[in-house]
Order: C-alpha cells, then sequence, then structure tokens
C-alpha cells in the first residue's frame, strides 16, 4: 500500500478546523486532523508529517491548561502554518508576545496590506494593493518571536502576516480557509507548494490502497452492509464488492417511506447491474403498522430507528458466519464524534451508523470512507464508475418519507405525497436545476383545504415545496425559484396528483442542525 506524503493539522478548537482540510484535499493533498492533546513527539515520530498546521481556537494562550503542541513539533524540520490562535501559539512558545484584546480585537472582514519583502507563501496575492480577510480574535501579538518578520498588516493586526523564512514556520492572525478570505485557497496552495507535496493524493490512488486494505483486514470472512441506495453506502457497497467479490451481502431494508420507484431502483442498480448478493428486506407491513396512530416526529424516528435495528439484525444473521459489519462513516463523522475530553471541539452529535449494532451482533466494523468528506466520496463513486443519479442525489433522511409527511401517517397520505414529490423533482431535472440546489422535496401538510378545481367543489390536501442551498450542509437558505417555475410546478402537482388542491412554497432558511440527512 502507497504511503501517501501527510499534512498533520493540530486541532485546537476552531469550529472551522474541518475547513483547512478540505482546502488541502482539494489541492490533492492527503492530511488529518488531531486534537492537541494527542500529539505528542512520539505520534509525531510515527505520522512523520511532511508539513504542520495549527488550527484556530477560542482559547487564550494565558488560561490555565491553555492547548499547546507538543515542543518537539518546532525540532521537526517541516514547514509549520500557525492560523489566528495557532500564530498566537507560536509566538508565545517561540519568544515572542501575545496580548490581551484591549482596542486590538477583530471579528469579521478585514483588510491586509503587504510588507516591502516578497514571500513565497504570498505568491499571487496583493495584486491589488490589499487582500480581504477574515478576522476572528480577542488577544492579539504584540512583539513577533526572533526570526520572524511582518509581511502583512491589518488596521487592529500590525502582524497580520508574519513568518521565518529561515525555519519555514509562517503565522497568519486570520483565517484562509473561510469563503470570506477569497485568496485563501492561494496560500495553502503555495504553503504546500513550499513544503514540496506533489498532490498524489487522487481518488484513483485511494480506490487502489482501499482495495488493499479491505482485503488485508477482511481475509476470508464474510461481510454485511446496510444498503440504503445513499451516496455514501452505495459507494462503500461498491468498493468492498470490487475487493472482496461475494464475500459481501448488502442488506436493503425497505421500510415502505421510500420514494416513488426508489426500492426497484436499489434492487436493480445493486442486484441486476452490479451483481451483488442482496437482501431485499421488504418490511413495510412492519413499520407501517407500528407508525399507525403516531403523530409524534420524535416517537416517528425513535420507531423506526428501533424496528430498523432489528430487521437488519434478523436478515444479516439469516446470511451466516459474517464477521464483519460495512458502514458508510464519513471523515465528519469521526471529527464530530470527539467531544472536548476527546478534542478541543465541542461534541457537534454522537456518531453511529447503525446504533450499536456492532456490539450487539459481535461484529468487526469495516469503514473504507472514513478519511474522506463528502464531495470526496462523490469523487470515488465516479472513479468507481457509479451512475451520476446515485452519486449526486440529494440527501435523504434514514426514516425517509416519515418525517415529510407531519401528522399521522397513512397509506394514502404516502401515495399522494411519492407522486407530488416525483413531479417536483422532474420540473426541477427538466429546468437543469438539480445539481444547484441541495436537497429538494415534497411535504404534505397535516390540514385539508378546501377549493375549486373546475365547477367543482374539492376537500383535499396541501403540500409544501422545499429547496433548500447549502454550501457546507450545516446551515442553509431557500432556492429563488422563479414565478414562473414555481406557477408551472403548482400546476402540475394539482393536475397530476389526485388528492391535492393547494401548493405552498417554503421560503424560510434553516439554522444549523435541521437539514434532513441520509
Amino acid at each position: 500500500m502507497t504511503q501517501h506524503q501527510r499534512l498533520l493539522i493540530i486541532d485546537f478548537g476552531s469550529q472551522v478546523t474541518q475547513l483547512i482540510a478540505r482546502r488541502l484535499r482539494e489541492l490533492n493533498v492527503y492530511c488529518e486532523i488531531h486534537p492537541f492533546n494527542k500529539v505528542d513527539d512520539a505520534f509525531l515520530a510515527a505520522f512523520a508529517p511532511r508539513a504542520v498546521i495549527f488550527s484556530g481556537g477560542p482559547a487564550s494562550v494565558f488560561a490555565e491548561g491553555a492547548p499547546m503542541p507538543p515542543a518537539g513539533v518546532f525540532t521537526l524540520g517541516v514547514p509549520i502554518l500557525g492560523i489566528c490562535y495557532g500564530q498566537q501559539v507560536m509566538m508565545h512558545l517561540l519568544g515572542g508576545k501575545v496580548e490581551r484584546g484591549h482596542g486590538t480585537a477583530e471579528f469579521g472582514r478585514a483588510f491586509v496590506t503587504p510588507a516591502n519583502r516578497a514571500l513565497g507563501l504570498l505568491e499571487g496575492w496583493f495584486s491589488e494593493g490589499r487582500e480581504q480577510v477574515w478576522m476572528s480574535h480577542g488577544d492579539h501579538v504584540s512583539r513577533l518571536a526572533p526570526g520572524f518578520e511582518v509581511f502583512g498588516t491589518s488596521p487592529n493586526a500590525p502582524f497580520a502576516i508574519t513568518a521565518d523564512e529561515a525555519r519555514r514556520f509562517y503565522a497568519v492572525q486570520f483565517h484562509p480557509e473561510v469563503h470570506h478570505t477569497p485568496q485563501g485557497a492561494k496560500l495553502y496552495e503555495n504553503f504546500v507548494r513550499l513544503a514540496g507535496f506533489t498532490g498524489d493524493w487522487t481518488m484513483g490512488a485511494y480506490r487502489a490502497d482501499a482495495i488493499a486494505k479491505i482485503r488485508a483486514q477482511v481475509g476470508d470472512a464474510k461481510v454485511i452492509c446496510g444498503l440504503s441506495g445513499g451516496v455514501d453506502s452505495s459507494v462503500a457497497a461498491v468498493l468492498i464488492h470490487e475487493a472482496i467479490g461475494d464475500q459481501l451481502t448488502c442488506v436493503f431494508v425497505d421500510h415502505g417511506l421510500l420514494r416513488q420507484g426508489e426500492a426497484e431502483q436499489v434492487v436493480a442498480m445493486f442486484r441486476d447491474h452490479y451483481n451483488m448478493p442482496l437482501i431485499h428486506a421488504d418490511e413495510t407491513e412492519l413499520f407501517l403498522g407500528a407508525l399507525d396512530g403516531v403523530s409524534d416526529p420524535e416517537v416517528k424516528r425513535k420507531t423506526i430507528g428501533r424496528l430498523f435495528i432489528d430487521v437488519f439484525q434478523k436478515h444479516a444473521h439469516a446470511v451466516g458466519g459474517a464477521k464483519f459489519l460495512a458502514q458508510g462513516t464519513l471523515y465528519p463523522d469521526v471529527i464530530e464524534s470527539v467531544s472536548f475530553s476527546g478534542g478541543p471541539s465541542v461534541t457537534i452529535k454522537s456518531h453511529h451508523n447503525v446504533g450499536g449494532l456492532p456490539e450487539k451482533m459481535g461484529l468487526k466494523l469495516v469503514e473504507p470512507l472514513r478519511e474522506l468528506f463528502k464531495d470526496e466520496v462523490r469523487a470515488l463513486g465516479r472513479e468507481l464508475g457509479l451512475p451520476a443519479s446515485f452519486i449526486g442525489r440529494h440527501p435523504f433522511p434514514g426514516p425517509g418519507l416519515a418525517i415529510r409527511c407531519p401528522g399521522e401517517i397513512t397509506r394514502e397520505k404516502l401515495a399522494i405525497l411519492r407522486r407530488a414529490d416525483a413531479v417536483f423533482i422532474d420540473q426541477i431535472r427538466r429546468h437543469g436545476l438539480y445539481d444547484e440546489i441541495w436537497q429538494a422535496f415534497v411535504a404534505i401538510l397535516p390540514v385539508r383545504t378546501v377549493g375549486v378545481m373546475g365547477d367543482g367543489r374539492t376537500y383535499d390536501f396541501a403540500c409544501a415545496l422545499r429547496a433548500v442551498t447549502s454550501v457546507d450542509g450545516m446551515t442553509a437558505d431557500y432556492y429563488p425559484f422563479s414565478h414562473e417555475f414555481l406557477g408551472e410546478t403548482a400546476t402540475r402537482i394539482i393536475n397530476e396528483v389526485p388528492g391535492i388542491n393547494r401548493v405552498t412554497y417554503d421560503i424560510t432558511s434553516k439554522p444549523p442542525g435541521t437539514i434532513e440527512w441520509e
């Protein structure tokens, strides 16, 4: 297996540390994020990074127990880039001085102007005299460490860009990784070039390495995989099948809450096209029976989750002799599961794709995507030859249509919802908008309304259209459809979907954590 050139990101607790890794991965540089309190000299020796980045963070270098890197990081002889708190840590430990805010704090957009000397890190910067950056700091550097010089200043940060060129130590007070620093990506590109990275992190290389790792881990044992038809589980299944063939059996739990034609598409794709051993567990009656009369959304979710585990366990046991469970765990899942006690970032969510199944069933995990971000999973899917319709599909929640059907779930409402959703998505595709939208769907509202169709009175359901845009999947805003599009779509739904006589469009934005996930 190839040993890629590796970059280490030491995390001091910034909420945008993941963005650093994303920017580097976009440059075909392999990097990993590790919390400061897990990085010691032994770790550094084993990891053998070609370069190191210190992230930002909410702490002050003056605070008791302030996050610090191991002293050995400065003697590795590799380039180091300190960002925001990372800059302050470098100055604090290398002989400079950091002071509390007192009028020099900066939060938000700022402009940096260059010093008189050129710096390789800033190649391509300052073509128009100054650069916009994003600041977020209370403390500030008041005296540089020996060997450092100033290469850029802002009104409230006289040492906004500093460097010790002899040791290849660089430090900036702003965040190059965020969208609001437009030339930030160029700064990272320059840094990895100065560190000698050749861009050897490609999906072709990852595919070959992952297959070798899967074969080494699994041997001749059987593996079961919970297949939803979503991007992550689909890519994981195809990759593992390429590695071990019929040692893999996929279990597709059909809870009767899927979109129109979805179950048939998944079965055709994996059983017929890829010729994978696939158990299609059609448990519609079980799930809908358990949900009969249930209207509370949290009860719905818990009921579906509990039954899913029971059903998956039952069908997995039927495989016989399986020793591994495959999951589509991604790198953000791994990072977000770390609490402050294990790392500096606040825990965003507790992650386990199948809610304790490995422990219950005595299985070991195979997680071939755990080093990848979502966009990299899509790239790997293209490398593996999955159809664009699977790779680019919008996220679909595990509970399926249950949470798009407020109030009591009935077969009638599910049938109406499926038809309306299919029309909406068809409209979006016809107008070439699907890839511009993060997620789009129809929700059937728990009310009936009086309407007139032709010369007759109707008393049917209303439905709401939902379409959002998002950059990172954490926050979202509504998609600005034209009035013509909305009018055309509403007309089609009312004409083609019996049971709906009113269509609305939801234009509220979504706060963090409320986007529907797979």
